[in-house]
């Protein structure tokens, strides 16, 4: 006999009450596992895209790219309304603008938008795209990037770095992301973010498709505590846009804390407003596809 139904009958009503209990927590802990994630890279059309994002079914982040050498009060009434519908991570500086800044004016930066946004940005992203060979010298680099990561932690709040995939298509083979790792990151033990994303755009690597589930399973042996998955991708080639939103929403990964993501960086183009443009209901679409995914591809 069913031991759920053993268990019911000689306790009764409080044993349903424990089991109901045990099964939505277990439920709602794995939807909270997953990332659905999009990028917006500009606040304008505000109305349209909170709108746009509180129509999905599941409840989406939203990663606000806050622009270089803007106030953090720029941003106040967008993330004021856009937390109303929707998680945040907030990318402190986009990677392109990174050597712009002087260590110190980075710190200040970091200062300036976590006492501006606090928990209202529920990851903060402290690094973008943190190999690439335009952030300017590693030493600077990391200077700043271990502060944020310090200022966040300590205050409580999630942090993310955001690595940048480009087997065989970096500049300088230094940047290779597992080397530039495995070199760059063995003096920083401590350096533990809740996430670790990848940011890869098949255009700018030869259209490669790696075999994501290496990539991840090795990113767990680096990063063993942190969540991973992918933080940034996209396309501006207009039909193939459908495809990639489907290969990468979809992507079947078992790697443990593996979280999904994706955050797709042409949301507030490709999606916004919802009703008039396809491509909000193929990311709905994909999002909401549970049966089977993509693993495949070239190995690391």
């Amino acid at each position: 006999m069913n031991h759920l139904f053993i268990l019911i009958r000689k306790y009764g009503l409080f044993a349903s009450i424990v089991i109901f209990v045990f099964v939505v927590s277990s439920f709602d802990l794995k939807a909270q596992e997953r990332v659905n994630g999009i990028t917006i890279d500009g606040i304008s059309n505000l109305n349209n895209i909170v709108n746009s994002i509180s129509r999905h079914k599941s409840r989406m982040t939203t990663r606000i790219v806050f622009d270089e050498w803007q106030p953090a009060a720029e941003y106040s009434n967008a993330v004021n309304r856009i937390d109303t519908v929707s998680d945040i991570m907030g990318e402190i500086l986009d990677s392109y603008y990174m050597n712009s800044y002087s260590v110190q004016q980075f710190k200040d930066r970091v200062d300036e938008y976590v006492a501006a946004f606090g928990s209202k940005v529920d990851i903060w992203e402290i690094g973008n795209e943190v190999n690439g060979e335009w952030l300017g010298s590693t030493d600077s680099l990391m200077a700043k990037v271990m502060y944020a990561y310090g200022r966040v932690k300590k205050l409580g709040f999630r942090s993310a770095v955001t690595l940048y995939y480009n087997k065989n298509c970096w500049e300088n083979p230094e940047n290779e992301m597992f080397r530039w790792l495995n070199e760059n990151l063995r003096n920083y033990r401590k350096f533990e973010p809740d996430y670790v994303f990848v940011s890869y755009y098949e255009d700018d690597c030869n259209n490669l498709q790696p075999n994501w589930q290496q990539v991840f399973d090795s990113l767990h042996t680096l990063f063993p505590n942190s969540k991973l998955g992918i933080g940034e991708c996209g396309t501006t080639i207009a039909n193939r846009k459908a495809e990639y939103i489907n290969r990468y929403y979809n992507m079947n990964i078992t790697t443990p804390n593996y979280v999904g993501g994706y955050f797709w960086w042409y949301y507030r183009q490709d999606c916004v407003p919802w009703n008039t443009k396809p491509l909000w209901q193929v990311l709905e679409d994909a999002i909401n596809f549970n049966d089977g995914g993509i693993k495949d591809g070239d190995s690391y």
